[in-house]
């Protein structure tokens, strides 16, 4: 991986294939490797960026709290190491609150958006209280708890399964507890959606038990021109499970 200097951390990135200039966002708690599925099916369409967001994978972290808007603002500072002005952002999850943040903050640099097994809604009191009492959890205990928990959540593939938990179990507990704080004070970005000039993709499974479908087809019915697709039997790993529809979908941003 290639390493850049951003906002006082070192920010991890892969970059791989030719094109039109595409982010893809990880979700919490993982890295950039949970789109190895998908990226080799994007190489010859895009020019594909794969970041560790600040404190996951390879990428550092600074030891105070951050919020969705600093992974936003790193995303922005890669863009400009790479000489991009402009880009489509597709964020997984948590990655999908960065890549809204981004295109609230850097409208101009979005070419297109991509929502995989995201939201635009806020946290309510009783997640947003949950969100604390994991971090909490994490900081007394490590991360074992939360993995526990999380694993069975992504998929129903005991394969798949196995690739989260390992994928979970590699990263640092600073990453957990700053990441839980950010998405627990994120900003609802349901008002943005008439503000988009660009294309938009969803991408979203229909056995999602972590953030449901209905989450998804909420942004199509007040983003009509979106394009959303749904893939029957994925849960919240649809990149994985159904990587060949992830992949044609993510190609309407080209």
């Amino acid at each position: 991986m290639e390493r850049v200097n951003v906002n006082g951390i070192q920010l991890a990135y892969e970059r791989r294939g030719r094109g039109a200039p595409l982010v893809l966002l990880h979700g919490f708690p993982l890295d950039h490797h949970l789109w190895d599925e998908v990226a080799p099916l994007l190489e010859n369409t895009f020019d594909i960026i794969l970041p560790d967001l600040r404190g996951f994978g390879n990428s550092t972290m600074l030891d105070v709290p951050h919020n969705i808007d600093d992974y936003a603002i790193d995303i922005a500072s890669l863009l400009d190491h790479l000489n991009i002005q402009k880009a489509a952002i597709v964020g997984h999850s948590m990655g999908g609150y960065v890549a809204l943040a981004f295109a609230r903050m850097y409208p101009e640099r979005v070419s297109g958006l991509g929502l995989v097994s995201s939201q635009v809604l806020a946290d309510p009191p009783e997640r947003k209280e949950g969100r604390y009492k994991s971090a909490a959890d994490v900081a007394a205990n490590g991360i074992g708890s939360v993995v526990e928990a999380m694993t069975p959540k992504f998929t129903t593939d005991e394969k798949l399964q196995s690739y989260a938990r390992a994928s979970m179990e590699r990263q640092r507990p600073s990453a957990y507890i700053n990441a839980l704080k950010a998405m627990a004070e994120r900003a609802d970005s349901t008002s943005l959606l008439s503000s988009f000039n660009f294309p938009v993709v969803i991408v979203h499974g229909d056995a999602d038990s972590l953030i449901p479908i209905d989450r998804a087809r909420e942004v199509k019915a007040a983003l009509p021109q979106a394009h959303l697709v749904e893939i029957p039997g994925a849960g919240h790993m649809p990149m994985m499970e159904a990587n060949e529809k992830t992949a044609e979908a993510l190609k309407h941003l080209a």
